[in-house]
Order: structure tokens, then sequence, then C-alpha cells
């Protein structure tokens, strides 16, 4: 199968593009490096992948590198991912989470793709999940308290506009806090390839509030066997790829200092940062009824498999 890979210099978007090449199929990474590594595809270039450099809020590049491509499905996945940067530059965050996304799905009618697949969040979408019952499903309220949040759920809301007027077939799927092997722990969004890093470096860890707020982090392999599956299904519109389980900031501590034998990784707390949740996490029960998916990997695994690949 032919496949465009938006953003596949990156964490996640490498993870899937290796996925990808181990299966045979011919892949096209669109990525502008500035977060994206290239070192992340050294063995897929090698393996054969093509990677076009370019900024997706470029119009006229992205679609001349579709139609180089000629791709039957594209994989969404470059985005503006700090909260922080969307809560001080709304607009740059909209330009590529929104913007950019509208120019690949004019690409993908463009060059007539079967199917696109848009990694969303789940973690940003339905903002504070505290005082909900959790896990929350695909139909909770929208109520974004970050405009990164906001952005991505408008690039949804575009999603189903192309597959109103155009027929373009697609998913988005909403993911939880995604962590594993490749994240940057030097970054300023993933909080447990800082942590690692932090550990692995001697030094504590900046915990920002009291330590309670929770998140339903997902192991990076798990997202990319959703990925997949939402490429091969005829299902559309939102789907939450999760575990459907709460942890806490301060356990995430608390079990690395296990694994990494460091009793001296404590938290240094700070104060709480706007546009951050205090709780949440996302039922995955439609995705596993659609998809036949869910995740496989327990959190102790993949935080080992984690610090393992930053040490």
């Amino acid at each position: 199968m032919r496949c465009l890979v938006t953003g596949g210099a990156g964490f996640i978007g490498s993870t899937l593009v290796d996925a990808l090449l181990a299966r045979g199929d011919r892949v096209t990474v669109v990525d502008d490096l500035s977060t994206g590594r290239l070192e992340n595809l050294g063995a897929a270039l090698d393996a054969g992948a093509k990677l076009i450099e370019r900024d997706i809020r470029d119009r006229a590049g992205l679609l001349a590198a579709a139609r180089d491509a000629e791709p039957e499905v594209i994989f969404h996945i470059a985005a503006q991912i700090d909260v922080r940067k969307s809560v001080a530059d709304p607009a740059f965050d909209a330009s590529i989470n929104v913007g950019g996304t509208a120019n690949v799905l004019d690409a993908a009618r463009e060059v007539s793709a079967r199917r696109l697949v848009f990694t969303s969040t789940g973690g940003a979408v339905y903002g504070e999940g505290d005082g909900q019952e959790l896990p929350l499903r695909e139909d909770a309220p929208i109520a974004p308290i970050a405009p990164y949040g906001q952005s991505k759920f408008a690039a949804e809301g575009y999603l189903a506009l192309y597959e109103r007027l155009y027929g373009l077939s697609s998913a988005a799927l909403r993911l939880g806090n995604v962590y594993g092997p490749r994240q940057d722990p030097l970054g300023e969004a993933g909080v447990i390839a800082i942590f690692c890093g932090l550990l692995l470096a001697g030094e504590r860890p900046t915990v920002y509030g009291d330590g309670t707020q929770t998140r339903d982090y997902i192991y990076v392999d798990d997202v990319v066997t959703a990925i997949l599956a939402a490429a091969e299904s005829n299902a559309t519109g939102p789907m939450n790829i999760g575990t459907g389980c709460e942890t806490a900031v301060l356990e995430l501590v608390s079990s690395l200092r296990t694994l990494g034998n460091v009793d001296g990784f404590e938290p240094e707390h700070a104060p709480r940062r706007t546009g951050e949740v205090q709780r949440i996490s996302i039922d995955p029960s439609y995705a596993k009824r659609e998809l036949g998916w869910r995740s496989q990997t327990g959190l102790k695994d993949g935080l080992r498999d984690t610090l393992d690949s930053i040490g």
C-alpha cells in the first residue's frame, strides 16, 4: 500500500513509519523537522522510505508532495502539541492544527486517497474530567480549556466536513497521553520522557500543582496498532484510543523511582499551569468494538521500555 505520513519524523510518526515498512508498504514522510528528528528515520530511509521536508501550512508544497507519493492512505500525525505554547500563541497553534489539517485534507482529495487517519487528542478536547463520570466516552461534552484542545476539535470538524462534501473517508483518533521510546526527554510535552531523562541525569522532577492530577497514559506501540486498524476500517468519526485508567503524576514519580532504584528521585512542586486539566481518562470501548483494538502494554512495562530507550 502507498502511504503518506505527515509528521513522520516525530515520536509517534516514526514509530508508525517503521510499522508500515515492516509490513511492506511504500512510505513517503512529510515533515519540516521543526520538532521531528531525522535520526528517528534513519532505519526507515535505509529501508526505502522517502522524506520530503515540508511544512503542512505550505498548501502548494504539500499538494506537490501528495501528487508525488500518490498515497492510498494518508496518516496525518503532524501537529503543534504543546499546551503551554498554544496558550501563549493560539493563532500559531491554529495555523498548524487547523489550517495545516485543511491543507492535508485538500491534498487527500486532490490525489483521491481512499482513507485519512488523523491523530486528535482525548486528553484535551473534553476539557476537565473532574466532576464527571470517568472514563469519558466520545459523546461526552466537548469543553477544551486550552487552545490546543480547541484546535484539534476544530480539525475533527474539518474531517467531517470533507466527508460530507467530498465523500473522503476518515477517522479521528482521540489519543490519551502517549509515551514510549523516541519521545523527547528534553521537550516541553511528554511528562514520562521528561521524567525519565531527569531520573537518568540525577535530577529531580518538577511537578506542577499537587501531583494528584491524572492522565490516561497509552504506550506508543499500542497507538500505532490502533492507527493501522483505523486505516483498514470503514468506521468514521472520533474514537478514543486510551486505556480507560487514571494515573496520577505522583504515581509516575514513584514508579520511576522504583524502576531506576533512585531514592532521591523526589518531586519539586511548582504552581499549576494554565490550560491543563486536573483529571482525565478516556473510554476505549468504541475502538474495541469498531476496530477490534485494545491496549496491550501495562504502564510498568511501558515505563521500563521508555527508561531503557533513553538510557
